[in-house]
């Protein structure tokens, strides 16, 4: 009898049984962990009668053939070759440098490519490491190290990179390796990030479309038209997969631990030919969609590369931080703004931790929304390219 991997996400009381069952280890003392749907999400190779079955159960909430994931690449890169004065661009530009509040006390998570733990700029951060890949632990691109240094880096030689460098525990969900991932591997990373506590949860990362395809018509032999139908069934059921994770993540708020979640909006949009809308899992209901900014004489313009139809937008263009070794590296791409807007977050989750004793994620994600602003913008923007604008830190 065929059968075909599914991700499925449903209520405990489903009766089905998983080939491998995912983020079964909450932490100890994690708070709304018994949440009103008690939902979990298992891998299950199904054959189409019992995929049939399981669509028609009300205990099931989203099911979904895994599909790859992969980095949002940057599109540029270059080595810096020392720490300037002043602090990098971005920071300044959401209004890091003047808040008042740092991100202490607050978790957040990186759901990427890995760190490098021994770089300074993560010096006397407690970073719990859980590799989702078969590679070795370290950052073996880059990616993760850059945006986690734009999240919660330390100063390094003097200059400041990072937006909440207050944050004294991070997670780290090596999710990628050489070869991508899969939206199976970030739904067990979201939910074990969940269970382990964090405020906010950055992704700079994007479904592979035609990286499914291709497999699709390389492996599994199927003609290039009924491959993509069968490719955009299973990209709208991830996209539905995602909303309802992050629904359940919200759930969770209610009972006391918010969780938000950032992701980057993509890279395919050549403007002023054409605009591409934001992919997934920044598409799904309940994630925020970042764009990417860029400098200009005449204020911050959408860079070129930046998808459109988004929630917030933040720096994104030159963005200086971390690299593997102990250097600094400038980076563009939407995969450098959402960083700044997770550092935000965690500001604002201070604020209101300091104010109310925990972090509602409704309130959290209202007051991040609300901090946008469009007067840094040259004019001629769209909002469906800004969102709400660029995003805000707290100042009182």
């Amino acid at each position: 009898m065929s059968r075909e991997s599914y991700v499925v996400l449903r209520r405990k009381s489903a009766l089905v049984a998983p080939s491998a069952s995912l983020g079964e280890s909450p932490r100890a003392g994690a708070r709304g962990r018994d949440d009103a749907e008690n939902l979990e999400i298992v891998h299950a190779d199904l054959s189409k009668a019992e995929h049939a079955d399981l669509r028609r159960d009300p205990n099931t909430r989203a099911i979904a053939r895994p599909m790859p994931m992969k980095l949002i690449q940057p599109r540029q890169s270059e080595p810096v070759p020392g720490p300037a004065a002043a602090p990098a661009w971005g920071v300044a530009a959401v209004g890091a440098t003047t808040s008042p509040f740092d991100g202490a006390g607050i978790t957040v998570a990186v759901l990427d490519t890995g760190i490098d733990p021994n770089h300074p700029a993560f010096q006397g951060v407690n970073l719990v490491r859980h590799n989702f890949t078969t590679e070795a632990d370290d950052d073996q691109h880059g990616h993760g190290t850059h945006c986690a240094g734009t999240i919660f880096g330390r100063d390094v030689g003097g200059q400041r990179i990072g937006v909440a460098r207050g944050v004294s525990r991070a997670l780290i969900g090596k999710v990628l390796g050489a070869g991508g991932g899969s939206s199976a591997t970030i739904a067990q990373a979201i939910q074990w990030a969940v269970n382990e506590g964090a405020h906010v949860v950055s992704m700079s990362l994007g479904i592979d479309f035609p990286g499914f395809v291709k497999e699709l018509i390389e492996i599994q032999h199927i003609d290039a038209v009924p491959a993509t139908s069968i490719a955009l069934e299973a990209y709208r059921a991830n996209v539905n997969l995602f909303s309802e994770l992050a629904d359940f993540v919200s759930v969770q708020g209610v009972f006391g631990q918010g969780t938000l979640i950032v992701a980057a909006s993509g890279n395919e949009s050549d403007r002023p030919n054409f605009e591409v809308a934001v992919s997934p899992p920044a598409a799904s209901r309940g994630i925020v969609a970042v764009a990417a900014l860029g400098q200009s004489p005449s204020g911050l313009n959408v860079a070129f590369f930046s998808n459109d139809q988004v929630n917030v937008a933040a720096p994104g263009v030159n963005v200086v931080s971390a690299f593997p070794g102990g250097g600094l590296r400038s980076m563009s791409g939407t995969s450098m703004a959402t960083p700044h807007v997770a550092g935000v977050t965690a500001l604002w989750a201070h604020k209101i931790l300091a104010e109310t004793g925990g972090v509602d994620q409704r309130m959290l994600l209202a007051r991040m929304i609300a901090s946008g602003t469009t007067e840094p913008l040259a004019a001629g923007f769209q909002v469906d390219d800004v969102g709400a604008g660029l995003v805000q830190a707290p100042q009182a």
